[in-house]
């Protein structure tokens, strides 16, 4: 929190200090941001098959930003051509999908509101195709994983394959500044391809992109290096990082079984990750987004219970494309949800702020700005992240976006600014004790007779359910 913090009075059960540190305005490379919450990647299937956003998806970002949240995070934008991870998400792959981003881009800053694209690529752990293709199996090493990608098997990119992989992010972060964004946010977490770089388990390369801990790092750094040069030092540019791998969490099987037992079982611990972090920061990284776990979703980087039910409905969409997914359906489906959640769902369970004491760290050692992510849904908690200082800003998914038009709402993000309690009046207070959570309602679909109707898909970063247009 910037300044110093003042003299404290009472919110209900909410200790704060004076003005609100979550509607101090923060900085970060020149960038504004009027309060520290951000929205935290998330999305829905707003985009066509092939990767250009649709109008759903500019009228889902802009739900979002007329709240007064300071700055919204995309969903993770793929960079590969071939590869859909999930189905309808969009891409950056190509030139021709900057202006469709650039038209719904324009329209969030309009509000007040920052825009930050995020880039990624899921690589081996694909999640979904609409046909089986050898493109999804492309990763580090040779690995089985049960849980995480459709494949039966990955196959490890050739060293030209890697490099051409830096390419793709240096190009497509090209296009994010094309675009107009403020920023650009690549994440090497989620076990998305770079983290299968950086975890010692699926990274068992004996080239110059694995084998020993400075090794695994190389990729990350090639691909820093390259977007720094491309987009300039003026432009905003963080990275999504995890604090810990926890291997371990959720149950699963990976093969194989790789030596000394504690990469298997934990990847890289904090000691370790801290290590790139300050190569991060040397390298001209403005900002960390911190999360933790190794694969999406998992129960460090997404702090909630168990949802069997969605992963039943999931098993059974993707059944079809081979025999892993076939048999994952198979296994699922006769599973009590009561027994499930006691076995399969081990592990899970909602922890408030469960990565803001591995945030403090990544503050403390090196020394950038950092932002926290998952279990920040009450506000005594984000406000005692913030107050401590465990981190600078904070991302969630669902802020205050209410079902239908309100007061509030109209009044737009400029007067958030004006009224730092505008946000603070979304809060619904919960709990025998008053305290107040960020809650937030129902998306609104166009229903019959122009009534409001509501539905529900996927599930966020920080442990909510995602709402999708």
């Amino acid at each position: 929190m910037s300044g110093a913090i003042r003299k404290e009075r009472d919110v209900g059960t909410i200790r704060v200090a004076g003005r609100d540190a979550l509607f101090e305005p923060f900085r970060i490379k020149g960038v504004q941001f009027a309060n520290r919450i951000l929205r935290s990647s998330m999305g829905g299937r707003t985009a066509c098959y092939d990767g250009t956003v649709s109008p759903a998806w500019r009228h889902f970002e802009k739900k979002f930003a007329k709240t007064g949240v300071a700055g919204i995070i995309s969903a993770t934008i793929d960079i590969d051509e071939k590869r859909l991870s999930p189905l309808e998400y969009p891409k950056l792959s190509d030139d021709h999908f900057i202006a469709p981003l650039r038209a719904g881009v324009k329209e969030v800053q309009q509000l007040g509101c920052r825009c930050i694209i995020q880039l990624g690529d899921p690589g081996g752990r694909t999640q979904t195709s609409l046909f089986s293709q050898k493109a999804d199996t492309q990763a580090t090493s040779a690995n089985f994983d049960l849980m995480y990608g459709y494949r039966n098997r990955t196959i490890p990119m050739t060293t030209g394959e890697v490099e051409r992989e830096v390419e793709k992010f240096v190009q497509a972060a090209r296009r994010v500044r094309d675009i107009g964004a403020d920023g650009l946010e690549i994440t090497a977490s989620k076990g998305y391809v770079i983290h299968q770089f950086l975890n010692p388990v699926t990274n068992r390369r004996r080239d110059r992109y694995g084998g020993s801990l400075y090794k695994r790092f190389q990729l990350l750094g090639e691909i820093v290096t390259g977007v720094r040069q491309i987009i300039g030092r003026d432009f905003l540019f963080g990275i999504r990082f995890p604090a810990e791998d926890h291997n371990y969490a959720p149950i699963n099987l990976r093969l194989p079984i790789v030596f000394p037992r504690r990469d298997y079982w934990f990847g890289n611990m904090l000691d370790q990750n801290l290590i790139y972090a300050k190569e991060l920061e040397r390298l001209g990284t403005n900002y960390l987004h911190v999360d933790s776990g190794f694969g999406f979703s998992n129960p460090k980087g997404n702090p909630r219970d168990y949802l069997y039910d969605g992963i039943r409905l999931f098993a059974n969409s993707i059944r079809h494309l081979n025999t892993k997914a076939t048999i994952t359906a198979i296994i699922v489906n006769p599973i009590p949800t009561a027994i499930a959640r006691h076995t399969l769902g081990y592990g899970w369970k909602f922890k408030p702020a469960a990565n803001a004491d591995y945030a403090r760290a990544f503050k403390q050692n090196p020394s950038i700005p950092v932002i926290s992510n998952g279990g920040f849904q009450r506000q005594d908690v984000i406000e005692n992240a913030l107050a401590a200082r465990k981190c600078d800003m904070i991302a969630r998914a669902a802020v205050a976006c209410k079902s239908r038009p309100s007061q509030n709402l109209r009044l737009g993000p400029e007067r958030v600014r004006q009224s730092p309690h505008l946000l603070q009046s979304m809060l619904e207070p919960v709990g025998s004790a008053g305290a107040r959570v960020l809650r937030a309602q129902p998306f609104p679909v166009a229903g019959r007779d122009g009534a409001a109707d509501y539905r529900l898909s996927g599930t966020t970063d920080d442990g909510e359910n995602a709402v999708s247009a």
